[in-house]
């Protein structure tokens, strides 16, 4: 049985058409963090691609862990210079859930919020650093090398927080700049990524 949409077929016996577009993801690289700094991409060094050859991008968060407890995850972006300081402008909120049955919560993150500042755009305040802790998630840009529009983005980070609690994180906002996007860098806000592993994928039709 196939399934068709305004002429046009989509499913045929179970097979996608080979004329639909799925969005494939292309794995452009991996970096894996071994007491880290921070981990970067940057169109053209070491085969990292971040232009027009893809549309979207996708950013995957494996298992981050800080060195040491109780810090912020976070991204900024670089706009052609040498520095990672381009303005956004975002907004964040997150859910909370204990181990125990306790403490659910869903919460507004004013702290976390940018208004056209150049700093850290944190994606997960409180960050444990235990083997039971951690984070993993991920983070989605809209057409970084567009020049004309903003570029956007969004991120999705659950963590480990105090207290035996599950935080799950939400992130949105846009980089404010019509120049092209040529830089992403993740750090904590204090001490080095201890281990873990960030995926980046181009996001093709």
């Amino acid at each position: 049985m196939g399934l068709i949409s305004n002429g046009t077929t989509l499913l045929d016996a179970g097979a996608l058409d080979s004329g639909v577009a799925v969005g494939r993801l292309t794995l452009i690289k991996t970096l894996t963090a071994s007491n880290s700094a921070n981990l970067s991409f940057v169109h053209g060094a070491s085969n990292v691609v971040l232009d027009g050859t893809y549309d979207n991008y996708l950013f995957k968060f494996l298992n981050i862990h800080p060195v040491s407890t109780n810090r912020i995850f976070s991204v900024n972006f670089r706009d052609g210079g040498s520095n990672f300081d381009s303005p956004k402008t975002s907004t964040s909120y997150r859910s909370l859930h204990g181990e125990d049955g306790n403490n659910g919560a869903l919460a507004y993150t004013g702290n976390d919020d940018l208004s056209n500042a150049t700093g850290e755009q944190s994606l997960a305040n409180g960050v444990g650093a235990g083997n039971d802790e951690g984070l993993s998630g991920e983070l989605l840009f809209y057409a970084p090398s567009n020049t004309t529009f903003v570029k956007h983005f969004k991120a999705t980070v659950n963590f480990y927080e105090d207290a035996n609690v599950t935080a799950n994180h939400f992130t949105a906002g846009f980089a404010n700049t019509a120049t092209a996007i040529d830089g992403v860098r993740f750090q904590m806000s204090s001490g080095n990524i201890s281990t873990g592993v960030i995926k980046l994928y181009g996001i093709g039709e």
